[in-house]
């Protein structure tokens, strides 16, 4: 038994130390001759991946903004004795609200006298409108002697008011407050009956404190 067990160790020791000494094994693989080599200098045949930049913190600079290039900078100097580049503010001119009215003709220094017209409604639609520059004119609006409008700013558009008539003449008055920054008072006046139809068109160019008459005789 003893032999045996000898046996076996040598046995054993003798495997172990041929698997250690045993050198690693090298495949090679060779070329094959008839396969031909890629030649570099042929076209690329669009299955390459495009070059890819690594991206990077830094950035190409200006050279306008290069602090190395200040001193080359030539900015022109400041000359003080002919003024200092500010905006001259007028202090010898009134304000455009001060100032006088531009004088109009003469002849427009008279009252206006804009017609008459009959109806047979119960009602009618009077509007009025500053037909030329709207420069800031202004009217009073009487009617039978009664202010209907004590104050009233004249527009490029249409503005007025509906009248309840009364039967026999009724007069509507225009008075001129004043003649904005052009003169005269101008305006384009209106009158439409109760189903919208226009019966009256006129204008007037009046001087401040002037008037212009019209008369709406109802049947």
């Amino acid at each position: 038994m003893r032999h045996l067990l000898i046996f076996l160790l040598l046995f054993s020791t003798t495997a172990l130390f041929s698997q250690i000494e045993r050198p690693n094994r090298v495949i090679k693989i060779e070329a094959d001759p008839d396969v031909p080599k890629p030649d570099p200098k042929a076209p690329k045949t669009g299955f390459e991946l495009p070059k890819i930049n690594l991206p990077t913190l830094s950035k190409e600079k200006d050279p306008k903004f290069d602090m190395k290039n200040i001193g080359d900078l030539d900015p022109k100097p400041l000359d003080i004795t002919k003024g200092d580049g500010l905006l001259d503010y007028k202090t010898d001119n009134a304000p455009k609200y001060f100032s006088a009215e531009k004088q109009a003709s003469d002849k427009y220094a008279r009252d206006q006298d804009l017609g008459e017209v009959s109806v047979s409604r119960a009602l009618v639609n009077v509007v009025y409108r500053d037909h030329e520059a709207v420069d800031g004119d202004r009217i009073m609006v009487l009617v039978n002697e009664d202010i209907v409008r004590a104050n009233v700013s004249l527009y490029g558009s249409f503005q007025g008011f509906d009248l309840p008539l009364q039967k026999g003449p009724n007069k509507i008055e225009f008075i001129a407050l004043n003649q904005g920054e052009s003169g005269p008072n101008t305006a384009e006046l209106h009158i439409y009956d109760d189903t919208g139809k226009l019966i009256s068109a006129k204008e007037w160019n009046l001087l401040t404190g002037y008037r212009a008459t019209f008369i709406i005789v109802k049947d």
